[in-house]
């Protein structure tokens, strides 16, 4: 008899977002005609810079041709993103990498619960809690974990992050050997000094750990002294994997573009590098080409300044957010470096119990904190991507209705 993978049974049911979707929906047939202003899901909702756009669609012409068409490419990316990205790096973060350490990829989320296949199921992974839900999916369905029980999986090292610490962890007291780490902060909106870098970097020296470094945010930091890469941290080289996206910066949330940053060496040895080669090659065709060619005017200097305006936009949505929220006496977090507003919910109130105020009471849609982990329960997510007049309207609503 066939048996299904039983990992994926350790799996707490139900998706965070699609349990979000499923509860707007049941909602507005409740109460049909009624628009829900959905400040949920960190989904882009911006026009694609115009350099981008152009770019995109001189790739298509070329491909409507015969002479031009091109098929397959290079399963680690496209050559002139790989430099491109090499570039962006060294004058943005004065970050040397050679070319070959870039794999792109299809996106960020991908590439998170896709690098879990090179490591060994015995590896103990530690995650921020709360965080984002694919870091702790991705390694229960991976096999790292045992059952889900009192908040939490087995098998998990779960790195507390609260108003104490300003929602960045400390490394763990116990041993791991994958440290998942999200700065900017999915979903709290923090970020993490330099110091609070090298600690980690230094204790995956110590354990001999690996950190997996999601930097999908990087250009929402504003705040001087503030890394946007963790290679710019001393020692990060030898131990550390980036995953980088154009989703949240470009606008590529339903284009799909991002890669991932592998040293061709960690700890001196160059087996990761290898394995992860082996299993794009294997598993993986390439992304598209069109976005790949879109990836590449993003990062030219004109795609860099319309990307910058675009990430401003969001910002500013989220400077609306912010102030909203705190007008009528909510504690909130984030919302300067981040496009994410950490909101702690009044009265003592649950996090469902109070995304489903908002809905009820000011047909505005959240994403429930408590679907990140147990330290997020009594926090909401407020996102700051939508379109500014549903941005404005939605605060104007939870002003009148709360």
């Amino acid at each position: 008899m066939v048996k299904a993978n039983e990992a994926f049974m350790h799996l707490k049911a139900g998706y965070l977002f699609p349990e979000v979707a499923r509860r707007i929906e049941a909602w507005q047939q409740r109460h049909p005609g009624e628009e829900v202003l959905r400040l949920s899901i960190g989904n882009t909702t911006e026009a694609l810079p115009p350099s981008i756009a152009k770019a995109m669609h001189e790739k298509i012409n070329l491909l409507s041709s015969r002479e031009t068409y091109t098929g397959y490419g290079d399963e680690q990316g496209d050559k002139e993103l790989r430099r491109a990205l090499r570039l962006h790096y060294e004058k943005e973060y004065n970050v040397a990498l050679p070319d070959n350490a870039f794999f792109v990829s299809d996106g960020a989320k991908s590439d998170a619960a896709n690098i879990q296949s090179i490591f060994s199921p015995s590896c103990i992974p530690a995650v921020q809690d709360p965080s984002y839900p694919v870091y702790v999916d991705s390694s229960v369905a991976g096999g790292h974990t045992g059952e889900y029980k009192d908040g939490g999986y087995q098998g998990i090292v779960y790195m507390p992050c609260d108003a104490s610490n300003g929602f960045a962890s400390l490394p763990p007291d116990a041993h791991a050997d994958l440290i998942y780490l999200c700065f900017p902060n999915n979903p709290t909106g923090a970020v993490a000094t330099r110091e609070q870098l090298k600690a980690f970097v230094d204790y995956a020296h110590r354990e001999k750990a690996i950190i997996i470094f999601d930097s999908a945010y990087s250009d929402y930091i504003q705040t001087e002294g503030i890394p946007h890469s963790i290679y710019e941290i001393e020692g990060a080289g030898d131990c550390a994997i980036e995953i980088g996206s154009f989703s949240k910066n470009a606008g590529f949330t339903g284009v799909r573009l991002g890669w991932t940053v592998v040293p061709e060496k960690l700890y001196g040895d160059d087996t990761f590098h290898r394995l992860w080669n082996r299993r794009q090659c294997t598993f993986f065709n390439g992304a598209s080409n069109i976005a790949q060619s879109g990836g590449i005017a993003a990062l030219s200097d004109e795609g860099r300044k319309e990307c910058l305006e675009l990430v401003g936009y969001y910002k500013k949505n989220a400077e609306i957010i912010r102030k909203g929220l705190a007008s009528i006496g909510l504690e909130c977090y984030g919302g300067i470096d981040s496009p994410y507003i950490w909101t702690r919910c009044p009265d003592n109130m649950s996090s469902w119990d109070f995304f489903d105020l908002l809905l009820d009471k000011a047909h505005t849609a959240v994403t429930p904190g408590s679907g990140f982990g147990k330290m997020g329960e009594g926090f909401v997510r407020f996102s700051a991507y939508g379109h500014r007049e549903n941005i404005e309207e939605a605060m104007n609503s939870i002003k009148e209705n709360l």
